[in-house]
């Protein structure tokens, strides 16, 4: 049992007893200088591009005693997607992908968190992308916690998902002389997150 799980009676017996789980519960900021929010996407059928996002706020609420009432939010900037090619990013931030002038953030917004066994857990929620908002289930692990050199309070998850971009109507595509699309339908998304508790 960790910090996400459904509530049942075993499982609130457990959050109960568990001193160390207890004491993690409480608000937390996402630190960004620490935290990566990522993603792949197959570029001309053979090869995988990789890219993030650099601003970004985000925040968590870790219930220990009644981990179903843990919550995640994340709000990104759009205009700070780097893929490492200054002409790949200027087309993502283009009407042909984000339009990051008509919408300029992408939000996530949790409704459901769950235990999937040992330290893996599942966080469910609305994600926002260029106006349009879907269901989607973050796989995560988490790392566990620590308090820094600084005196600071802090969780570590590591998080994947997948979705397809035109169900957020982000279509843009080119075919290939040799067959398929230049970018694939499937996106991977990967977290990698670690979290400050807030001062009480």
């Amino acid at each position: 049992m960790g910090i996400f799980g459904r509530r049942n009676d075993s499982t609130a017996t457990v959050a109960a007893t568990n001193p160390a789980l207890a004491a993690l519960t409480g608000d937390y900021t996402i630190d960004a200088a620490h935290t990566t929010i990522g993603f792949t996407a197959r570029h001309a059928m053979v090869t995988n591009v990789k890219g993030s996002f650099v601003d970004f706020t985000g925040s968590l609420h870790l219930d220990g005693t009644d981990p179903a009432r843990s919550t995640a939010t994340l709000d990104i900037v759009m205009d700070s997607v780097d893929t490492g090619s200054a002409d790949r990013d200027g087309h993502l931030k283009s009407a042909d992908f984000f339009d990051t002038e008509q919408f300029p953030a992408m939000t996530f917004r949790s409704t459901r968190a769950e235990a999937a066994g040992g330290d893996d857990y599942r966080i469910s929620g609305d994600l926002t992308i260029k106006g349009v908002t879907k269901p989607v289930t973050i796989d995560l692990e988490f790392n566990g916690s620590a308090t820094d050199p600084f005196g600071n309070e802090r969780v570590g998850f590591e998080g994947k998902a997948e979705i397809l971009r035109s169900e957020w109507d982000l279509t843009w595509n080119a075919a290939l002389e040799t067959g398929g699309v230049l970018v694939s339908d499937k996106i991977k998304l990967n977290f990698d997150i670690s979290a400050i508790r807030n001062a009480a």
